[in-house]
């Protein structure tokens, strides 16, 4: 039993291929044909593409303000983990 020789197809690929499924102008079958893949594989380009298509038009404005809150989150954690300390260590010496 010999396997099949597995192909690496780029991201440019596998889009366009899963765009011409969801066009839906075509079968899978024909689709299948013409570029030298599997139908599984269609599948599976397409379900990726329609579930993870939308992030493609995200607020970019939003994922900045979640930037912005976790750094100040992080400021204010360094801030209390200093101050922890140095009353740890007067706490300490009062013994």
């Amino acid at each position: 039993m010999s396997q099949g020789i597995r192909k690496n197809h780029t991201d440019a690929f596998k889009f366009k291929v899963a765009l011409a499924a969801i066009k839906g102008d075509r079968t899978v079958a024909e689709i299948s044909q013409m570029f030298g893949v599997v139908a599984s594989q269609i599948y599976a380009w397409k379900k990726q593409l329609e579930s993870k298509g939308a992030a493609i038009f995200a607020d970019k404005r939003k994922k900045e303000h979640q930037q912005e809150s976790v750094d100040r989150l992080h400021r204010v954690i360094g801030q209390l983990t200093v101050e922890r300390d140095f009353l740890s260590r007067v706490l300490d010496r009062s013994k």
